[in-house]
């Protein structure tokens, strides 16, 4: 049995030696929908009633580095998160927000880097320097390839822009963690708790190869890496995945990588609780759940927490429902005594006996991975990705036989309808941010703006940095989509060819 305490090396009981004693962890709900100016309302509401963090979600065409005006963008503008195509999106989103006060985390993948780019430009309109500002983006591109489908370029263009954000935040914004590597989507897709941790742990290695091939120093980005997992429903597993987790990352990056700072052996993490497991059937039964979840990821040690909302089957939250989702994870913090230890279910001989063996099933997974070469090697081969449908397939077999309970749906169904009210995204939403896209660019000087895409496209060919020159494109008044579009002309775009 493990006797190390908290803040030990390997870190299973957790990377602070008093963990939430001291403080509770973020509060970072995830928010975002219609234009700049609704999602912003929505922040200053939610840090109103006590959130301690910002989290952003953007729309599909943001997400896939798509303006609003863009054939493939219509009806989807605003739809499922904000709608951001410019510098001046941007400094709506977070107008009367202190970038130097708040962090602020960014679920974009595609393009990371030219949403943190805006971010930058924002804080440097606020007069905050880069070096103040802290958050995370979510920049993992490989499991967009496993498990989401938001990806624009291939794979090795895609680790391109990935390692030249490392390299610029390390010398520039160095409170950002530059990557969230994302087991959560991997395990809302279908994976099992040993799978969503071996392809999270094969992922990171596989960016950690990318960044030292471009000779980056491990110590110097490493400590700067994150991860974001996903908690279900079964309290004790989720608790003995976080822990296990913990302890194969921090033998990975202190054996296998040779990283000698004590900070880049932790593996810090957000954790959402399961959207996937959210019903339309009696959705107040979602409260239950998200906070038997989120009780999980506190006795795991999770470092942040999002507690999704109990209409979020149905659509996206409503201000009340947001509220109450952060309730939950404030009586947990402030009444429920779960704080006062630092790993309160260590020692238990049931929990120890599953933090081992779910390290020991996820070993295994990552030995398949490597015999296949790598992450990249088994996404490409579509290892990754059957492996996952396989075990889609098998638990919602276990449902569709009985075999496994889901109260509301298969067991304990009720003939009431509910009668909880839905978030109605503005119907004109999309319209009016058409109307101001155009204003925009009628209001620019094209040339300039021409010359800065221009020297963009030069930068992608040679091998030049390109995060500094995309933060001069958006200056020079580039909306997203072009920035894109120029990167999208000279890679290309991903397809599966499996």
């Amino acid at each position: 049995m493990n006797t190390l305490k908290a803040g030990q090396y390997p870190f299973t009981r957790g990377i602070h030696s008093d963990m939430y004693k001291s403080r509770a962890w973020t509060m970072r709900q995830y928010a975002g929908f219609g234009s700049a100016e609704e999602s912003n309302a929505r922040y200053q509401y939610l840090l109103s009633q006590g959130t301690t963090g910002l989290s952003v979600a953007f729309d599909l065409p943001t997400q896939l580095g798509l303006d609003p005006d863009d054939a493939l963008a219509r009806g989807e503008v605003g739809r499922v998160g904000v709608s951001i195509a410019t510098l001046e999106d941007m400094q709506r989103l977070f107008k009367d927000i202190p970038l130097s006060e708040v962090t602020t985390s960014m679920t974009i993948n595609a393009p990371a880097m030219m949403l943190l780019a805006l971010y930058a430009l924002v804080a440097e309109s606020q007069g905050v320097s880069l070096a103040q500002i802290g958050g995370t983006i979510q920049n993992d591109i490989l499991k967009e390839y496993i498990a989401r489908g938001t990806y624009i370029y291939p794979p090795r263009q895609s680790m391109r822009l990935i390692t030249d954000t490392f390299a610029f935040c390390a010398n520039h914004i160095p409170k950002w963690n530059t990557i969230s590597i994302s087991g959560y989507h991997i395990r809302e897709a279908g994976s099992t708790a040993a799978q969503e941790i071996a392809f999270t742990l094969a992922n990171a290695k596989a960016y950690v190869r990318a960044a030292l091939e471009q000779d980056l120093s491990l110590d110097e980005f490493a400590p700067r890496l994150s991860f974001f997992f996903a908690c279900h429903n079964n309290i004790l597993e989720e608790t003995a995945k976080f822990r296990a987790a913990r302890r194969m990352w921090a033998d990975i990056a202190k054996t296998e990588f040779g990283a000698q700072n004590p900070k880049s052996w932790m593996l810090r993490f957000h954790t959402q609780t399961g959207g996937s497991t959210l019903t339309a059937q009696q959705p107040e039964v979602n409260i239950i759940r998200t906070a038997y979840q989120a009780l999980a990821a506190v006795f795991g040690g999770t470092q942040s927490l999002h507690t999704n909302a109990f209409d979020e089957a149905l659509g996206l939250p409503t201000e009340s429902s947001a509220k109450l989702a952060l309730r939950t994870q404030q009586v947990l913090a402030f009444e429920s005594g779960v704080t006062a230890e630092p790993d309160p279910l260590g020692g238990s001989y049931y929990i120890e006996n599953l933090t081992d063996t779910l390290e020991q099933e996820a070993l295994h997974i990552l030995e398949q991975i490597e015999n296949l070469g790598g992450s990249v090697a088994a996404i490409e081969a579509g290892f990754i990705q059957n492996e996952i449908e396989e075990a889609a397939y098998r638990f919602q077999k276990d449902i569709e036989q009985n075999t496994r309970i889901v109260v509301g749906v298969n067991k304990f169904q009720s003939l009431e309808t509910s009668s909880v009210p839905i978030q109605i995204i503005n119907p004109d939403g999309e319209n009016q941010r058409l109307a101001q896209l155009a204003a925009y660019k009628a209001a620019r000087d094209q040339t300039t703006t021409n010359t800065a895409l221009e020297q963009l496209r030069l930068a992608a060919l040679s091998t030049e940095n390109l995060f500094p020159i995309v933060m001069n494109a958006f200056r020079a008044k580039a909306t997203l989509g072009e920035v894109c579009g120029v990167l999208r002309k000279l890679w290309g775009e991903y397809r599966p060819e499996f």
